[in-house]
Formats: structure tokens, C-alpha cells, sequence
């Protein structure tokens, strides 16, 4: 008996010294561990926010991202420049005398419900102050703001906002209109942009809406584009269609200040489109909750409206929309604070067609430029350059005038 109490003693005691031991070997990790949590501070931006971009664009502009030695490839930040940007894994640099720590971290697994591979980059570095990661982040920011002064992009939706490498802006010289229609467009404009202090003392929203109506192919599209340019300003195109109400509050509180939302073909939208029993003309309608939210997919006009001029309506922008059939939508979508511009692009006058003829052929006499605008009609903008095109090639341009409807008719008989 007293054998088996020494044999129970021992094992005791044997387990109390390895569980010391344990203890002892896991002691100086939990330290470093405890140090590390007292005296660091971290940072985590993921890909799903716009910051992504931002922080992986300022890394670049760094003189220490070019001693990096595990890069990728990456052609997403400067269109088709290609950029060495962090491989997955730890990298060490300096910055504003502090070492720091980035970790960028990817998913591989592409099979779950996202579809597609999730990022992360982390930042840590010495300190406890708060201000200091403040800063960092401003930086960050400030080198973001630099690079969409100098050019305007344009930006579409999917789960986040995503710039579109490929988009390059118009010039606003390139856009010919009526005979004072786009001096008159600026001038708004340009009173818009310098009286963000009126707009506050008089407790009205900053922002302004732009209606851009006509027949397709009069250069709506195009004047948007030159806008943006001119003011430096990006382009963030919503379609109603990819939103539901919530989705579309998500993303515009996503938008930044200082740019154009665009709302294309607005009149293909269901959220934009007169109701049924909607009068031709309510100016006393009210300015909340007027829209029919019975469907429960996509965007009702309760969820438009409250996105333009609600509490969800972002500051400092300008709304711009773009509609063949203005007369579908609803009235309470066009009443002002909304809609506070109005401009219809129709069919080309002769002034814009002579005006396009001289830029394509600047050594032309005036009755040449005549003699061309006479002889070949065009109902729009785009026909008309359509046609000094095929003239600037050599090509033959009868067939590019023949009427529409003669066209789908000989086509109907062959």
C-alpha cells in the first residue's frame, strides 16, 4: 500500500515540475508577447475600402518600397504601367524615424461566397499615441488627394467602389454644343463650386443636380466626362439596377467629397420612372417619403430621393443625370434641390456641325465647311463625327447617311 502512495506521490510530483517547466519555457514569450501589446500600435485597412488603394499608391511613392524584395506585379494602380507592389508576407521599412511592420495578408480561397480572393494590409509600429497613426493615415490621404487633382477617374461599383484604368477623360473643348449653352453650364457651375459658405449659413444642402436630356448621341455622356476633367473631379456612375435601397446608402456614403455621381439613362431605371397615378405637375408634393416602395428588390424612388436630398445625401458633390425620355420620369425626382439644371441636347445645329468640321480640318476655307454641312445632314453629334471620320480616312460616307429606317428596311428585304 505505502509502494503505491510513493508511486502516486511521484507522479504528482512529476507533473508539478513539468507543469512548471511548461510555465517557465512559455514565460519569457507571454512577456515579449505583453511588451509588444503595451508598446506597439497597429493599423488594418482591408480591400473592400477605398483606403486599399490609397495605402497601397502612397507605398509606391516611397523610396523604400523600391528595396523590396518579394513584389507583385500589380497593373490595378497605374492602368497599363506596371507597379512592383508588396508580396503576401512581413516587410520591415523606416518612416518618420520609426520602424515599421506591414503585414499583407491574402485569402486563396476563392470558393466561398465573396468569389474571389480577400486582402489586408497591417501596419504596426513603436509608440501609444494615437495622433502619431492620425497622422500617418493623413499622409496617406493627402498623397491620394495629389493624384485625383491632377486627373479625373471614373469609378463603378461592385461591393466597393473600383476605378476603370481604361477610362480617359474628355477635354472640354471637345464638347460642342448650341451657342452659349456650355458658357451658361459653367457659369452654374462655377457658382456652385465658390459658395459652399452661402450654402451653410443658409442651412441648405451643398450639393447640386444636373438633368442632361436629349436623343441619344448628342454628347450627353461626353459633356459629363468633360465636366469632371475640367474641375479635376472623379466620376462615380451609379446603376440603379445593381442596388437595392440599402446597397445604394452603403455606397453613397462611400463617395467623396468633390466629385460628379452620375446617374446614366436614368429613365431605364424603374426607381427613377413616373408613378402611375403621379400628377404632371405636384409642386406641393412633400420632400420625404413620396416614393411607392412596394417592389422589395432593387431601388425604390423613396430610397433615390432620400440618397439626393435626404440624410444620406453626401456633401460637396454635384448629381448629374442622363435620360432620353425626361417626360417618364417622376416629378417628384425633378423638382428643385434635386434636379436644379436643366439642358436638352437635341438634334445638331448647323453652328456645332461647322464648329466640329473646322476641328477636324482646321486648313478647310469656310465655304468648304459649308458646302460639307449642307450636303450631309446628321441627326446628332455622333452621326455627324461619324461621318468626318470616314471623310478623314478616305472612306466612303454614302451609306452612313442613308435614313435609319431605309437602312433596317433594305435590311428586312435581304
Amino acid at each position: 500500500m505505502s509502494g503505491q502512495n510513493q508511486f502516486a506521490s511521484g507522479g504528482l510530483m512529476l507533473m508539478v515540475f513539468g507543469s512548471i517547466g511548461v510555465f517557465l519555457r512559455s514565460l519569457p514569450e507571454a512577456i515579449w508577447s505583453w511588451l509588444v501589446r503595451q508598446f506597439t500600435m497597429t493599423i488594418t485597412v482591408k480591400d473592400d475600402d477605398a483606403a486599399f488603394a490609397w495605402v497601397k499608391e502612397w507605398f509606391l511613392e516611397q523610396e523604400f518600397s523600391k528595396r523590396l524584395r518579394r513584389v507583385d506585379l500589380d497593373t490595378t494602380l497605374r492602368g497599363a504601367e506596371m507597379a512592383l507592389s508588396p508580396a503576401p508576407g512581413r516587410h520591415l521599412f523606416w518612416h518618420a524615424g520609426r520602424p515599421f511592420w506591414v503585414w499583407l495578408y491574402r485569402s486563396e480561397d476563392t470558393k466561398g461566397r465573396s468569389q474571389r480572393r480577400v486582402e489586408s494590409l497591417t501596419f504596426q509600429t513603436i509608440g501609444r499615441q494615437q495622433l502619431f497613426l492620425k497622422r500617418f493615415a493623413d499622409e496617406i490621404v493627402a498623397c491620394h488627394r495629389r493624384k485625383v487633382r491632377v486627373t479625373s477617374c471614373l469609378y463603378v461599383y461592385d461591393d466597393y467602389w473600383t476605378q476603370v484604368e481604361a477610362y480617359s477623360p474628355r477635354l472640354l473643348d471637345s464638347v460642342i454644343l448650341k451657342p452659349g449653352e456650355k458658357e451658361h453650364l459653367m457659369q452654374d457651375l462655377e457658382r456652385f463650386r465658390t459658395t459652399r459658405s452661402r450654402y451653410r449659413r443658409l442651412g441648405v444642402p451643398y450639393h447640386r443636380g444636373y438633368l442632361l436630356y436629349g436623343p441619344p448621341g448628342t454628347g450627353k455622356t461626353s459633356l459629363v466626362s468633360a465636366i469632371a476633367a475640367k474641375y479635376g473631379m472623379s466620376i462615380y456612375v451609379v446603376n440603379l439596377t445593381e442596388f437595392n435601397d440599402r446597397t445604394l446608402k452603403s455606397a453613397m456614403n462611400d463617395v467623396p467629397e468633390n466629385c460628379v455621381i452620375l446617374f446614366e439613362d436614368i429613365d431605364c431605371m424603374r426607381a427613377g420612372n413616373r408613378r402611375a397615378d403621379a400628377p404632371t405637375e405636384d409642386k406641393n408634393e412633400p420632400a420625404r417619403g413620396e416614393a411607392d416602395s412596394k417592389p422589395a428588390a432593387g431601388v425604390t424612388l423613396s430610397g433615390l430621393l432620400n440618397v439626393l436630398d435626404g440624410f444620406h445625401a453626401p456633401e460637396n458633390v454635384v448629381y448629374i443625370m442622363t435620360t432620353n425620355k425626361a417626360e417618364t420620369l417622376d416629378p417628384a425626382l425633378l423638382r428643385p434641390g434635386r434636379i436644379d439644371y436643366r439642358l436638352y441636347m437635341g438634334e445638331a445645329a448647323e453652328s456645332q456641325r461647322m464648329e466640329l468640321y473646322r476641328r477636324f480640318f482646321p486648313e478647310a476655307t469656310e465655304a468648304q465647311g459649308r458646302e460639307f454641312v449642307q450636303a450631309h445632314c446628321a441627326e446628332t453629334m455622333a452621326e455627324f463625327q461619324g461621318l468626318l471620320l470616314a471623310l478623314e480616312q478616305g472612306s466612303d460616307i454614302t451609306p452612313l447617311v442613308e435614313p435609319i429606317g431605309e437602312f433596317v428596311a433594305a435590311g428586312d428585304r435581304s
